[in-house]
């Protein structure tokens, strides 16, 4: 059975040696494992992928191989798998939809408790229990204009306002090599040299002064080599509605990498709460507070937000209303945590500025950023640049 595993990880580019699937032989055979899949999981991405950067590729092809087995879930409570299974999609026209009445928060989420307490068997195509092809607030593969999603392998609609299912995410490629220079022009509108550090750069202008001024005698004069003074802390949405963005938010995490010398990065989800991360494969065991990261970096650090900002406005305005997790407190109060430290900041956008003014989180964001906001194109990170260089 395994060898076509094997096989599969081969024509995904993977470098899995014979030695290396031969150990994962041994250590099933020596019963380091039970029967679950994801103890499997681990198992196999131990013993065959030999560094973090092919992670992603091992999670594809493990996810070909095994017909895409969801890994990890991190609730507390099951969900029968035979509610969620996939018979069809439900497509509605625009006043079908509209004809849908949204839920508040506080209803949406004792709903749900209910639900979990009265449902006994799979649903389809209801507008109450958990199940697929309804407009149910709660499932998969329906409509409602505010839910909660169960069981779905990516977003559809855009309208989830909670997410049940725990996701993976992938770094941004700070490695890309980008086909223009257009990027790193507009960022060199930020940089401030200053000549600092140890006398090992030729003064060749002063060189040619003193050897003029001492008869033609070669008198070399050294200079501290200049460097970009300027600090920048770079906070990147990944995940959800990012993804459709990821190659321009990788050519801007590239140029800004290597424009400043002064870089910390941090990635979030949607809006920023109580704690960022570095890496998204341990964005759950390797967190770092925004309260730390606001007491380490001083006011001098430019911040710079990159995001969509689409999103429920619940997440951005509503204790516990981050899609992930139960914050305790608003993103809003982050957010505003966060200028407060930084007096230099912006928020780029990918998404067309021409949509703007159709999404209520965007326009929530602005307000919060008092229109700080810049699109993802060349004017827009000029214009960011300029105000950020004041």
């Amino acid at each position: 059975m395994l060898i076509n595993f094997f096989y599969t990880l081969r024509a995904a580019k993977l470098k899995v040696s014979v030695k290396e699937y031969l150990t994962l032989l041994e250590a099933i055979q020596a019963g380091v494992i039970d029967t679950s899949i994801d103890d499997f999981y681990y198992l196999a991405r131990t013993s065959l992928v030999k560094d973090e950067a092919n992670f992603d590729k091992f999670d594809r092809a493990f996810a070909a191989y095994f017909k895409g087995v969801e890994l990890i879930t991190d609730f507390t409570q099951d969900i029968p798998l035979d509610w969620l299974q996939k018979k069809f999609e439900l497509e509605l026209s625009a006043e079908e939809k509209a004809a849908i009445e949204k839920m508040g928060w506080d209803e949406l989420m004792e709903t749900l408790k209910k639900r979990f307490e009265e449902q006994k068997e799979r649903h389809e195509g209801g507008n109450k229990m958990i199940g697929t092809g309804g407009t149910s607030p709660f499932g998969a593969y329906g409509y409602n204009s505010q839910g909660i999603r169960v069981g779905q392998d990516k977003s559809r609609n855009n309208s989830a306002v909670k997410v049940w299912d725990q996701r993976q995410y992938k770094d941004y490629d700070d490695n890309l090599e980008l086909g223009t220079r257009n990027i790193k022009v507009a960022l060199r509108r930020l940089r401030k040299f200053a000549r600092e550090g140890s006398v090992e750069e030729l003064d060749l202008p002063d060189t040619i002064r003193s050897t003029a001024a001492n008869a033609g005698w070669l008198d070399i004069k050294m200079v501290p080599e200049r460097h970009n003074k300027v600090k920048v802390l770079l906070l990147m949405d990944v995940g959800g509605t990012m993804d459709e963005h990821i190659h321009r938010v990788e050519e801007i995490f590239s140029a800004a990498k290597s424009e400043f010398k002064h870089l910390e990065f941090f990635y979030f989800h949607n809006c920023v709460y109580d704690f960022m991360w570095k890496n998204n494969r341990r964005r759950y065991s390797e967190k770092f507070s925004t309260w730390d990261i606001i007491r380490k970096y001083n006011k001098d650090y430019k911040l710079i937000f990159v995001g969509d900002a689409t999103m429920s406005p619940y997440e951005i305005l509503q204790p516990g209303g981050s899609v992930e997790y139960n914050n305790e407190e608003a993103g809003a109060e982050w957010l505003a945590r966060l200028t407060n430290a930084f007096p230099k900041f912006a928020w780029i956008n990918p998404e067309p500025q021409g949509v703007w003014g159709y999404r209520q989180s965007i326009a929530v964001v602005q307000q919060l950023m008092s229109q700080r906001m810049f699109p993802l194109t060349l004017p827009g990170l000029e214009g960011a640049m300029r105000l950020l260089s004041k």
